[in-house]
């Protein structure tokens, strides 16, 4: 008889290692389906409560500096709650806290349970460590003369110990409102199957970040798929930037993109305002052009950096890179295509030139005999009235063509610099008589604004002149509908300065930035060539001088021409001309 009841309990228990070791199962396999925290919590704590028949069911768990809690209550599936915290002293992190009804005795218990510092001996505990009671109301010992009174109104409590990592560990509670509701065996299975808790655990954390790391390549790869794209325009590469970073983050059913370069805002699709934000500044050659920001709409537990992950502030941050480096590189291509254009404007202005200057050559010739005939028919007694004044006209027309010509060869660098003494109020009054009339017919109202006893310069009079011609025919063409032009001269420190001031249509920073280049022209084909202010900036330069320019859309221009009263150092023929004309 005592044989078969022994044969009958190794039944027993063999039994319940089975329906242990099954327990222990489901929960791994929970931990493999890929469930949100707080519904793997559910799940297993729906799974100790079937199985033992509790009244309730706690588990708390440390990872560093968060810490979590869930608890499931007889009843509905609703009676389960799940909180989440984050402390920022990792070394509090083993009293459990942040549960208010809880008194000092029982977070004292907790941190000795998990440190391990008890009297295992003690009847309160099992052979492996796990603790249980069966009447709250007694006080239990953990260690000789050390006595705690748990109380409450659950009358049975086990809690089983369980590690995680090196950094994290837990603790299952089964309570129960009966006495008597444990046994020693029965809780020392509990024990094992908490163990098996902490592997899932560990196991579900693994997953989960690898989940993440996959996430995360995945959209590196994406990013550098299109920023590697051939001739793609900044804006678009941009727009599909910030259109797959929100399913790269953590909760990607609430999360937005958001890019913003150089004032411009490019955002992922359905974008919604956040509530929280991680954000990092793109950088282009150490200048700060922009921001990539991703958020969230709708509040989340706190993880690393509020509700977001440390990998993916390593995220935010190589995708801002990757973006700055896209943006420095494409700007270097277009600076690189700005100069190779500017470089053909240079090489299509020295031929030109070469040609201006051959062309120059060969009309000097014919000219100076017109010139020279016409004059010697002049003294020609006896010429009629009418011969005589047509003569004229040919000699004007002739010294007219001789100063196109000497305008060519300046423009193709063939003719020295004749520098003298300059006054720039003269100048100014000889250049506009021709103009005037122009200006009239345009409906254009011209004021001169001439400082009185303005210093002489050492300039080439020609060469100031056609500065001027060329500032004003700008202006002229800046007011097609008439305007004010106003012609000032002034002098500053060791300069003077003249100036031609419109209040035609003005210019944008763009086109500002080009107006001395070679060839660039905002005028329609026919009416321009683009030569004009490049002409005038290089004679101002040459002089060692400078033109600054204002100018605002709708606002007209100014141009200073800054020219050093000294006129800077002389060449070896213009000491000759000046020894001369002295």
């Amino acid at each position: 008889m005592a044989e078969s009841q022994q044969t009958k309990g190794r039944g027993y228990s063999r039994k319940l290692a089975e329906e242990f070791c099954a327990l222990s199962r489901r929960i791994l396999r929970e931990a493999n389906m890929g469930v949100p925290r707080s519904e793997f919590t559910r799940l297993v704590l729906k799974e100790f409560m079937d199985f033992s028949g509790c009244d309730q069911v706690e588990l708390r768990v440390n990872e560093g500096i968060r810490y979590y809690r869930g608890v499931l209550s007889k009843g509905t599936e609703t009676d389960f709650n799940f909180t989440i915290l984050t402390r920022d002293k990792p070394e509090l992190s083993e009293l459990f806290q942040g549960l208010e009804e809880e008194a000092g005795d029982l977070l004292e218990l907790y941190r000795e349970l998990v440190r391990g510092q008890f009297d295992a001996s003690q009847p309160c505990f099992t052979s492996n460590g796990a603790f249980w009671v069966n009447d709250t109301a007694v006080p239990v010992a953990i260690k000789k003369d050390r006595f705690f009174v748990i109380g409450g109104e659950f009358r049975s409590l086990a809690i089983l110990s369980f590690s995680v990592a090196e950094d994290s560990h837990g603790l299952v509670f089964l309570k129960s409102r009966k006495p008597n509701f444990f046994r020693n065996y029965e809780v020392e299975f509990y024990q094992g199957v908490a163990q098996t808790l902490g592997v899932a655990i560990a196991d579900r954390q693994a997953q989960a970040a690898l989940r993440e790391r996959v996430k995360e390549l995945t959209c590196l790869y994406s990013v550098d798929k299109i920023l590697g794209r051939e001739k793609i325009e900044p804006a678009v590469a941009l727009k599909s930037v910030a259109e797959i970073l929100p399913a790269a983050w953590l909760y990607s059913d609430i999360a937005s993109a958001r890019i913003v370069f150089d004032g411009i805002e490019y955002v992922s699709k359905d974008y919604r305002s956040g509530v929280a934000w991680q954000s990092a500044d793109i950088l282009v050659r150490g200048k700060k052009r922009g921001v990539v920001e991703v958020n969230y709409c709708e509040e989340r537990p706190a993880l690393d950096e509020g509700p977001f992950l440390k990998e993916e502030r390593s995220l935010i941050e190589a995708i801002a890179r990757e973006l700055g480096i896209f943006i420095e590189r494409w700007e270097a291509k277009q600076e690189k295509s700005r100069l190779e254009l500017q470089l053909r404007h240079a090489d299509r202005l020295a031929t030109i030139g070469q040609l201006a200057a051959g062309v120059a050559h060969e009309l000097n010739e014919p000219l100076a005999n017109i010139l020279g005939f016409a004059q010697l028919a002049l003294k020609v007694p006896g010429l009629s009235e009418q011969a005589q004044r047509d003569i004229e006209r040919i000699v004007r027309a002739a010294l007219h063509a001789r100063e196109v010509v000497g305008k060519l060869m300046l423009f193709a660098r063939q003719k020295p610099p004749n520098r003298t003494r300059v006054n720039l109020n003269e100048l100014v009054t000889d250049g506009l008589y021709f103009l005037l009339s122009r200006c009239a017919k345009a409906g254009i109202e011209v004021v001169k604004e001439l400082s009185p006893n303005l210093p002489e310069i050492f300039a080439d009079p020609s060469q100031l002149h056609q500065v001027l011609v060329n500032l004003v025919v700008n202006a002229i063409q800046a007011m097609p509908g008439g305007g004010k032009l106003t012609i000032a001269t002034a002098s500053k420190d060791r300069s003077v300065v003249l100036s031609v001031e419109d209040t035609g249509v003005g210019m944008t920073e763009d086109v500002k930035r080009q107006i001395f280049v070679p060839f660039f022209t905002t005028k329609p084909p026919g009416e321009g060539t683009g030569l004009g202010l490049s002409v005038a900036h290089g004679i101002v330069t040459a002089h060692g001088g400078e033109i600054i320019v204002k100018s605002e859309p709708g606002k007209g221009s100014r141009f200073d021409v800054v020219l050093p009263i000294g006129g800077g150092a002389l060449n070896e023929s213009e000491v000759i001309d000046e020894s001369r004309q002295n």
